[in-house]
């Protein structure tokens, strides 16, 4: 079939005005409308990175550090924009993985994680001692474990003593109708030494003197200690065996010092044993140690527990969660830990503001009363009904610090930060900040329910960043600020070497995310001459590596191990090659405080 040229011609013109109106559905108009509100310094518009905000270029073009198409920057001057508050778009907001919700009141609960063992009820632990002296002939019972029962035979014993007390009861057998007195007193010597009234009346019906006597078990239970072996020569009320009786057991629990407030007797707990899955156990507390161990600083809170089954074993973990009402007041207002910043001395949110000219936050400092497991109680600050950023916290801070608003770093503002930077991937200076150390003490880590798979050359340098940040550890453990520094130079290389090209899409942004975390708490510790502020960006350089861990699922041979006394009592994580504890918070001032929360592997 033949096409004339002019059908042709007008098929391409209209499949081109087709095209010219979609765009403009799609995109909005023409580009003068698009770049109305777009920064303009020197006369040249500004371009950024959604990804990373410091990135700033007088051209359009490509990020240095992820790839991704620069953008215009937006202005927020906007007519009645509040100057101290900073704009973002619902593209940067999604991006940078905003979320804001309303803030509530409510009846304030702390949840206490509690950490125990599984011990032998001591009131069920009883000594089997012998009641008369004696040489052990036979031994029924042989090794520690073994179950015995009351009234079984457990070991027979040799005794002269015996011997004589048995030709006395003959003596005194024949004489009984003119000496009852006699009679009497030779049965009851033998009934002293716990000889039954049928054991006396077989040895008087034999008229034979018996040379070994069995020892019968006093209780039931499993032996738990065995103190004496064949041949061995006993004492009257020596100790043969202790017995423990498992048909009841306690789970004595650790409660470190700053939770001892919030612990009472009678609280309610609900546990788990790490080798029963799948069974939650309840109890009450019944006791508290009134006695903190000088060395660990916990107590033991006591709870009893029905073992008609035996499941329950001596010293097997048990983790348990306590749920304790705070505060007589009535409703609190409480906000999850994501949406607060903490610098140490101050703590701040930022609040939403919807106008005409779109979404804008403001930062507000506020304070901060008890934490509660994944939030916190507000006590000055914020009113019910106010909206704020409960993640991507650290994007906005980050987005306020480079136009100058009020931010976490510089709470009056300061001049917009409108510089190139040209020098490649690493953007950290060489130089010390002191006004970086204070977001050294809270960057906001990024964590993610979703798990992607990842490449093998990823995981292989991911492995490679959790083995370098071992030394930096260490050297914390030790106080050593300077070996911290120069151990995280190591680990700043194998974060570099990590290739963001092997990771596309949805996880590609999640690593670009992790990475801003891993290296700016890196660059914090590598430039830090103080042990206490390199302790503080351990914290977060910890938890970002685990949750890029889990993220990516990479396993690695190590356990993530926490301290619920670091920073004040707010607590705070750590990784490690080995389950033993070595807090590198406190180092020699409190080196076991903690407990393995998590097998990496």
């Amino acid at each position: 079939m033949k096409i004339s040229i002019r059908t042709l011609i007008i098929v391409m013109v209209a499949t081109l005005a087709g095209g010219l109106l979609l765009g403009r559905a799609f995109y909005g108009g023409s580009s003068e409308t698009d770049h109305s509100h777009t920064e303009v310094i020197n006369g040249e518009t500004v371009w950024t990175c959604s990804m990373h905000p410091q990135i700033r270029q007088g051209e359009p073009g490509s990020c240095p550090i992820c790839g991704m198409d620069l953008i215009p920057l937006e202005d927020d001057n906007g007519e009645g924009i509040d100057p101290m508050a900073i704009t973002m778009s619902p593209t940067a907001m999604q991006l940078a993985d905003v979320v804001t919700a309303k803030v509530g009141s409510e009846s304030a609960m702390k949840t206490i994680r509690l950490n125990g063992k599984v011990q032998e009820d001591e009131r069920l632990i009883f000594s089997q001692s012998t009641h008369f002296p004696g040489r052990i002939e036979k031994l029924s019972v042989n090794f520690t474990g073994e179950l015995v029962s009351k009234g079984s035979v457990i070991a027979n014993l040799y005794s002269p003593q015996l011997v004589t007390a048995q030709e006395e009861l003959f003596e005194a057998y024949k004489i009984r109708e003119s000496q009852p007195n006699l009679y009497r007193a030779a049965r009851e010597k033998l009934k002293n030494w716990k000889l039954s009234e049928n054991q006396i009346d077989q040895i008087i019906s034999t008229g034979k003197v018996k040379d070994q006597f069995p020892i019968l078990a006093d209780q039931s239970g499993y032996v738990i200690s065995k103190k004496v072996n064949l041949g061995d020569y006993v004492n009257r009320g020596q100790i043969l065996y202790e017995i423990a009786n498992l048909s009841r057991v306690w789970v004595l629990f650790d409660v470190y010092e700053n939770d001892l407030s919030w612990i009472k007797k009678g609280d309610s707990i609900q546990f788990a044993i790490s080798s029963l899955p799948g069974q939650n156990f309840k109890g009450k507390i019944d006791y508290i140690d009134p006695v903190i161990n000088s060395k660990t600083r916990v107590t033991k809170a006591r709870v009893v527990v029905n073992n008609e089954d035996r499941n329950l074993k001596p010293e097997m973990f048990a983790s348990g969660e306590v749920k304790a009402a705070l505060g007589s007041t009535g409703n609190e207002i409480t906000v999850p830990k994501s949406a607060v910043m903490w610098t140490g001395k101050r703590s701040v949110v930022y609040v939403k503001q919807s106008t005409d000219q779109g979404m804008h936050f403001k930062m507000r400092e506020v304070t901060l009363g008890p934490a509660l497991g994944n939030a916190y109680v507000i006590e000055a600050g914020l009113e019910q009904g106010e909206e704020i950023a409960v993640n991507g916290t650290f994007s906005i801070d980050a987005a306020a610090q480079l136009a100058g608003k009020p931010s976490m770093m510089s709470p009056e503002g300061g001049a917009a930060m409108t510089g190139h930077n040209h020098g490649g991937t690493n953007q950290s200076s060489s130089q010390p900040d002191h006004s970086q150390h204070q977001m050294s003490e809270q960057l906001e880590v990024n964590e993610s329910k979703q798990a992607y798979t990842s490449n093998p050359k990823f995981k292989e340098q991911i492995q490679a960043v959790f083995t370098a940040y071992l030394p930096v550890k260490d050297a914390l453990i030790q106080s050593d600020a300077k070996t911290a520094g120069r151990e995280a130079k190591s680990l700043q290389a194998a974060i570099d070497k990590v290739d963001m090209k092997l990771v596309k899409e949805e996880a590609h942004i999640e690593w670009m995310k992790d990475l801003a975390v891993l290296q700016k708490a890196t660059d914090a510790i590598r430039n830090e001459t103080d042990v206490e502020m390199a302790r503080m960006m351990l914290s977060p350089l910890s938890d970002q590596l685990f949750h890029t861990l889990k993220k990516f699922q990479i396993e690695v041979d190590g356990y993530r191990q926490y301290c619920p006394m670091a920073f004040d009592n707010k607590g705070a994580f750590w990784l490690s090659d080995s389950d033993k504890i070595l807090n590198p918070y406190f180092g020699d001032a409190m080196l076991t405080c903690g407990n393995v929360e998590e097998e990496l592997k």
